[in-house]
C-alpha cells in the first residue's frame, strides 16, 4: 500500500513538474503566410506576430517572462503586433495601480505599424478601463468593436465574445467603409461561423491551445461553445481562415500539458 501511495505521489509530482516547465517555457513561434483579397497593388507583404492570453502578473506572467517574450517579439521584426485579449489574470478586480504596474513590460513591444489589441474576458472581470490607460500608456492601440486602417489593411477589432461586448455586425460594417484589405481580430475563436464571405481571415486566441489536451480525448476544459473546433494552429472552414495561438501564459493551475504557448508569425501578402 506504502509503495503504491509513493508511486502516486511521485507521479503527481512529475506531472506537476511537467506542466509548471511546459508553461513557463518561451513560446514555441508558429508561421505560415496568407494571401488576402482586396491586397492594395504593389504593396509589399506585411510582417504580422500574434499574441494573446498574456495574463500578466500571475505565476507564468512574471515581469521577467514578459520581459523575454517581448525580446523574442521584437527580434521577428514585426510590421506589426497584434494582442489577441486576455492581458491580464484572473476573475476578481484589481486596482488600477497594480493592472498598469503588470502591463509595463509590454511598453517594450516594437513594430513599425505599432502595437494592437482587443480586449478579453478577463480584461472585461479584471479591470477594463485599467487595461486600456495602462497600454495607452504603454503606446498600444485597443480597438472595441471598431476598425481601423493599419497599412494596407482594414483591421476590424471585436470585443470579447464570450462577456457578451462583441458588436460583430456594426464593426465589419465599419471595417468595409476603409480602403484596404479585411481582416478579423477578435479575443475568442467563436464568432468564426458568424463571418461573411468578405472577411476571409481570423485571428484570435482564447483557448490557451486547450492548456490540458489530452491525445485521443481532447482538451480537459474547453472554453468556447464549439469543443475542440477552434482549439489552436490554422482552420480552414466554409471558405474562410481561423488563426488560434495557444497564448502566452495560463489561467487556472499555471500548468500547461500537451499545449505549449506559442505565438504566430503570418505573412500577409496580396491575392
Amino acid at each position: 500500500m506504502l509503495r503504491g501511495l509513493a508511486g502516486a505521489i511521485l507521479l503527481v509530482l512529475t506531472l506537476y513538474a511537467w506542466g509548471s516547465i511546459e508553461a513557463r517555457s518561451d513560446p514555441r513561434v508558429r508561421e505560415t503566410v496568407m494571401a488576402l483579397p482586396g491586397w492594395p497593388s504593389g504593396t509589399p507583404p506585411l510582417r504580422v506576430v500574434l499574441i494573446a492570453d498574456i495574463h500578466a502578473g500571475n505565476a507564468t506572467g512574471s515581469p521577467e517572462r514578459l520581459a523575454r517574450v517581448v525580446t523574442q517579439v521584437n527580434a521577428l521584426e514585426p510590421d506589426l503586433v497584434l494582442i489577441a485579449g486576455d492581458l491580464l489574470p484572473g476573475h476578481a478586480p484589481i486596482a488600477a495601480p497594480r493592472v498598469i504596474e503588470m502591463l509595463t513590460p509590454l511598453a517594450g513591444l516594437r513594430a513599425r505599424l505599432g502595437v494592437i489589441a482587443v480586449p478579453g474576458n478577463h480584461d472585461h472581470w479584471v479591470g477594463i478601463d485599467a487595461m486600456r490607460i495602462a497600454l495607452e500608456d504603454a503606446g498600444i492601440r485597443v480597438l472595441s468593436n471598431q476598425a481601423a486602417m493599419v497599412g494596407p489593411l482594414a483591421l476590424a477589432g471585436i470585443d470579447d465574445d464570450y462577456t457578451r461586448h462583441a458588436r460583430l455586425g456594426e464593426t465589419l460594417a465599419a471595417a468595409r467603409k476603409l480602403r484596404g484589405a479585411h481582416l478579423v481580430l477578435s479575443h475568442s475563436p467563436d464568432i468564426a461561423p458568424e463571418l461573411p464571405a468578405d472577411f476571409p481571415l481570423l485571428l484570435a486566441g482564447h483557448t490557451h491551445c486547450g492548456q490540458a489536451y489530452v491525445p485521443g480525448w481532447g482538451s480537459v476544459q474547453p472554453v468556447t461553445h464549439f469543443g475542440d473546433r477552434y482549439r489552436c494552429g490554422i482552420i480552414r472552414e466554409a471558405g474562410r481562415t481561423v488563426i488560434v495561438t495557444g497564448g502566452i501564459g495560463t489561467s487556472g493551475p499555471p500548468l500547461r500539458f500537451n499545449a505549449p504557448p506559442d505565438l504566430w508569425v503570418v505573412t500577409l501578402k496580396g491575392a
